[in-house]
């Protein structure tokens, strides 16, 4: 192997190519649930810590609040996750799992594991882990939030259009 890679082989590159890989190959999995990304992260942010409010998980996924009422409302719809006031503050909905939430969290989780054998299906267990770890550093460094997707940021945002 050369010591100076094509530019299309360099890191950030593959993990840009990976990263839209992994993305659509979740994506179809999670479909199969009648769900989107977004809907799955939100549910499994929810079986994490339930009672959290809406605002303080809006805060945690940087998503804007009014889509995520949007999410809950459709989760809420489907019979997966129910809003409960806060005893201590009657403005606040603490969110909570349904029984059917938690299944279909657990269903979920069932897909992660699949996609996550199926992206790594090159690699044996020592590689998967020493990959985790540097993907990990890598993404400590550049802040991210852990068990967050980044893209809970855009949802719903429109993209500037080009001048001209």
């Amino acid at each position: 192997m050369s010591a100076n890679p094509p530019d299309g082989d360099n890191v950030a590159f593959l993990l840009s190519q990976l990263g839209h890989c992994s993305a659509t190959v979740f994506a179809d999995l999670i479909a199969s649930l009648d769900l989107t990304p977004a809907h799955a992260g939100i549910l499994r942010a929810i079986a994490a810590e339930p009672g959290r409010s809406q605002q303080a998980l809006a805060e945690q996924l940087g998503l804007q609040p009014s889509r995520l009422v949007a999410f809950v409302d459709e989760l809420e719809d489907r019979g997966y996750v129910e809003r409960r006031r806060n005893p201590d503050d009657r403005r606040l909905h603490a969110l909570h799992l349904t029984p059917a939430g938690r299944r279909i969290t657990n269903r979920i989780g069932e897909l992660a594991r699949r996609h996550d054998r199926m992206m790594t299906a090159g690699l044996d267990a020592r590689e998967r882990q020493t990959l985790r770890e540097l993907l990990t550093k890598v993404a400590e460094h550049q802040g991210l939030t852990p068990s967050v997707h980044p893209g809970y940021r855009t949802l719903g945002r429109r993209r500037a259009k080009p001048a001209g």
